[in-house]
């Protein structure tokens, strides 16, 4: 073999042993370079035990109550969410908002006043008809509480006490009694015996039955104007003639010279005792 052909060998062979050198080299260097690492780890570890531990910790209350600032603010937030189921469940809002809504259709016009009037108008008149009940648990519960004066427990049983007080006073026994036939429970002795589940369904119950009653009798004089309205025009000929376009504006026409909205906010307000 010539010598030219050695050295061509010896120079293919060259850069794959440089390459198998380089790599034992990292090899080697990272095996003694792991039990240093290992044991600075460790040394950190040991110096600054308390850098992987978190702890949560809730300050006490300042005002001496029983529960600290932010779990006051997440059971705000959860009574804010809770707070329509508990408008259309336990205050006067369903009566009213039935009583205005069948008070919209007994006039014949389908979107005027429009929901959000309707709603509003009824959140409102709501809000005035248990003002009594407001400002009791707000002197009663909220204040104490607020002051540290009253636990979450007790505050929340004078709120309850309340509010069951003046649904108790709306509910028909009657209502009562269906529910707790219902819920096979014992009779309840007193108000504190009423159980909210059976109270709350019959309060309802007794909200609609007192919104159509209502209702039926606001009703009978927009009947009236249409039957009388269809009976003149059936006399005169003019069967064509949809009686809806003279009913209407005479309808709107008597429901404002007797002043009908504030006929039917006394109506509303004073039904509740």
């Amino acid at each position: 073999m010539s010598a030219t052909t050695r050295q061509s060998r010896n120079r293919a062979k060259t850069p794959h042993l440089r390459w198998f050198a380089v790599t034992l080299a990292l090899l080697i260097g990272s095996c003694c370079a792991m039990p240093v690492m290992a044991a600075t780890a460790k040394t950190t570890a040991i110096a600054a035990p308390a850098a992987s531990v978190l702890e949560l910790r809730i300050p006490a209350s300042p005002t001496g109550g029983d529960l600290a600032l932010p779990i006051r603010m997440l059971l705000l937030l959860t009574l804010l969410s809770l707070a329509p189921a508990i408008l259309i469940t336990m205050t006067a809002f369903t009566r009213i908002v039935v009583v205005l809504s069948m008070l919209r259709h007994a006039i014949g016009m389908q979107e005027t006043p429009p929901n959000q009037v309707l709603v509003s108008l009824a959140l409102f008149l709501s809000i005035f008809a248990m003002m009594p009940v407001l400002a009791h648990i707000n002197d009663k519960a909220l204040q104490p509480y607020t002051k540290g004066q009253l636990r979450l427990e007790q505050a929340v049983d004078i709120a309850s006490g309340e509010m069951r007080e003046f649904m108790v006073r709306q509910t028909r026994e009657a209502d009562l009694a269906l529910m707790v036939e219902l819920a096979h429970a014992q009779p309840p002795q007193r108000i504190e015996d009423i159980s909210l589940a059976q109270l709350v369904p019959a309060f309802m119950l007794g909200e609609l039955r007192s919104a159509f009653q209502i209702g039926f009798m606001i009703f009978l004089p927009f009947v009236m104007i249409d039957l009388v309205v269809s009976s003149v025009l059936m006399s005169l000929g003019m069967m064509m003639v949809p009686p809806v376009m003279i009913s209407l504006p005479l309808k709107l026409l008597t429901f404002v010279l007797i002043d009908g909205w504030n006929l039917v906010a006394r109506s509303l307000l004073g039904s509740f005792h």
